[in-house]
């Protein structure tokens, strides 16, 4: 209550692996509540009243194995191995405690006895990663998730039915009624109840209907929110006319509040009745107030209040709100710097700040190459005592880091562009930002295995917005639209698996069908008029090139004379005959040569490849 650190568990690091899911094990002499949310460790403070039963929590690892840990005995009470191997996505609990489920990226669930800490059954759930669970609320049924939903019968392992589901990974799955709401029909313990599902980079909370038949697959109505949901808590309609109550906290750090009767079809998504912000006064040196991010949220058990997490996650603050507003918007003011100061001054603690000399270097993590200026400690300080003089308070946080003085400017990247290890990143932050700088330096990029490989690592849902700029590049000049022909042809080799589970695609794509049709429509026409042109021309250069040859001067350069004095004269009149007819061969030849070479060069001229050093033969010859 007072957001105070009760208890940590820390496990010894060459052992363990990252814990990615937990849940509590219903205390022992009292039923579990119904609701479930996807992330139970915030629900701690909840049940400050039976705080003593809850004890066991379930801890998920990314190795595979599940740990349970005893927070009243503060240690661990048993591994849970050999059930999966890969890692754990969700951890549930069954009401009665006699087992436990999980389920894993090894696309498979499994059923653990609490007893003998053995597997008791294993089925595959999904031909993908199965990410969340749901016991129902008579404890005879499991929901299972991965992308589509199921409903698996919990005795013969089977699916009992079967929902359409999310387009991406589903995060979140709750029961919430606990009754039908039609109470002439004998009740099986199913039919008729809704359940909730929220998925990852997904705005839509979707209902689902449980009928007795299996015609209807799809949500009956679904509840839309600023930014994907990251913690989901709910009151559980128990009577007829009693509304859900829902509390969804976003990424974006808002928290959303609706409130609906849930009573069959509903087309149009409902929007939030009410949602809450926090946010700093702003009235001390730095004037603008700062959002601050909800964390969590959850009802407490009158319905009315809620327990609000903001803060970080480090240091969360905990705090109960009333509602009795009927403002849509509501920001709450909270100064967190005082309540975290004031804390921070009554803990104690062991860290000791050394004394820096003149000579000493310090070596700050950062990056490699950078140095920092390191200020030296004021004359009046020289030495420093570890022990406190009575009254005298430590140093704050902020003191030490400015001691350290780290130099921001020379940490900036030439180029003024963020330095990333790849471009998948930079592309992301581009179409984030709509940064043009950053976009023209990304799709700029000729290098085939670059475009596949940026293609291939970026996340999913960056390939719709990443469609849209193509788009709007394709329209401009050709140039660049050569180029993005290359990054479209990637994404649709890629992401075409993704591409085609969007109900909405026709519309994203259609004006680059219609850029695309119009674009082709024009090539036979100008690839015909290409080849009359081409024609033309180089029976234009060619006849040119014929009227502009020059007579070549042919006179002897060296002329050798035998001596002998017989037969001057005959000889003489035999060389001037030869030489006459030479002199017309030579030339008729080399006119020949030079048009069928002036030929050749411009045909090349045309085709974009002429040579560098066209050689006169002539001169040779």
């Amino acid at each position: 209550a007072d957001s105070r650190l009760q208890h940590e568990y820390v496990p010894s690091a060459h052992l363990s692996a990252a814990c990615t899911c937990l849940a509590w094990a219903p205390p022992g002499d009292r039923p579990p509540p119904a609701k479930d949310g996807p992330q139970r460790k915030k629900r701690k403070s909840e049940f400050v009243e039976v705080d003593k039963q809850l004890d066991i929590l379930a801890i998920g690892t990314a190795v595979g194995s599940i740990l349970l840990y005893s927070t009243v005995k503060g240690e661990l009470q048993s591994k849970l191995d050999g059930g999966h191997d890969n890692r754990v996505n969700c951890v549930r609990w069954h009401q009665d405690n006699c087992c436990l489920y999980s389920c894993s990226e090894d696309k498979h669930i499994v059923e653990w006895s609490t007893q003998t800490f053995k597997v008791k059954c294993k089925w595959k759930g999904d031909n993908s990663s199965v990410t969340s669970l749901c016991i129902s609320p008579d404890g005879k049924m499991l929901l299972s998730a991965g992308r589509t939903i199921k409903l698996w019968d919990l005795e013969t392992k089977e699916v009992y039915r079967h929902f359409t589901g999310h387009a991406t990974s589903v995060s979140s799955l709750t029961f919430t009624t606990v009754k039908p709401m039609n109470e002439n029909k004998p009740f099986d313990g199913i039919t008729g109840l809704y359940f909730l599902s929220g998925a990852i980079h997904d705005r839509l909370l979707s209902v689902w209907y449980i009928r007795s038949d299996r015609k209807e697959k799809n949500a009956v109505m679904s509840f839309t929110v600023t930014d994907e949901p990251t913690f989901i808590d709910l009151t559980v309609s128990e009577v007829k006319e009693e509304p859900v109550k829902l509390a969804v906290v976003c990424r974006d750090g808002q928290l959303h509040l609706f409130e609906h009767i849930l009573n069959g079809y509903c087309k149009k998504p409902l929007t939030s009745n009410c949602t809450i912000q926090i946010a700093t006064p702003g009235n001390d040196e730095d004037s603008t107030p700062k959002p601050v991010p909800i964390l969590a949220a959850a009802f407490c058990t009158d319905k009315q209040t809620l327990l609000l997490v903001y803060g970080n996650t480090l240091q969360p603050i905990i705090e109960k709100v009333s509602l009795n507003t009927t403002e849509p918007h509501i920001c709450l003011i909270r100064d967190i710097q005082k309540v975290l100061s004031l804390k921070a001054d009554v803990a104690l603690t062991k860290v000791k700040t050394p004394v820096v000399n003149s000579d000493t270097k310090v070596l700050v993590p950062g990056i490699p190459g950078h140095s920092t200026a390191v200020k030296n400690p004021s004359s009046g300080k020289e030495k420093k005592k570890n022990k406190r003089k009575p009254g005298e308070t430590e140093e704050s946080i902020e003191e030490r880091l400015g001691a350290l003085d780290i130099d921001v400017s020379t940490v900036k990247t030439p180029g003024g562009l963020p330095k990333t290890d790849n471009f998948a990143v930079l592309l992301v932050q581009g179409l984030e930002s709509n940064d043009a700088e950053i976009l023209n330096r990304v799709l700029n990029t000729r290098k085939e295995n670059v475009i596949k490989n940026t293609v291939a690592r970026m996340p999913i849902h960056a390939v719709i917005p990443l469609l849209h700029e193509l788009t709007k590049r394709l329209q401009g000049n050709p140039y660049s639209a050569s180029l993005m022909v290359r990054w479209l042809k990637s994404v649709f080799t890629l992401h075409a698996s993704y591409l085609s589970t969007l109900p909405d695609l026709i519309p994203q794509l259609g004006m680059l069908y219609q850029l695309m049709e119009s674009r082709v429509k024009t090539l036979q026409k100008l690839s015909r008029l290409h080849g009359r042109l081409f024609i033309l021309v180089t029976q234009v250069a060619a006849s040119e090139t014929v009227q502009d040859v020059t007579d070549i001067n042919q006179t002897a350069k060296l002329v050798y004379e035998d001596e002998s004095s017989e037969e001057e004269g005959s000889d003489d009149e035999m060389i001037a005959d030869n030489k006459d007819s030479d002199e017309n061969w030579d030339e008729d030849e080399e006119k020949e040569e030079q048009s069928d070479e002036q030929d050749m060069t411009v045909e090349k001229e045309i085709n974009g490849d002429s040579d560098l050093e066209p050689e006169n033969e002539s001169e040779e010859e």
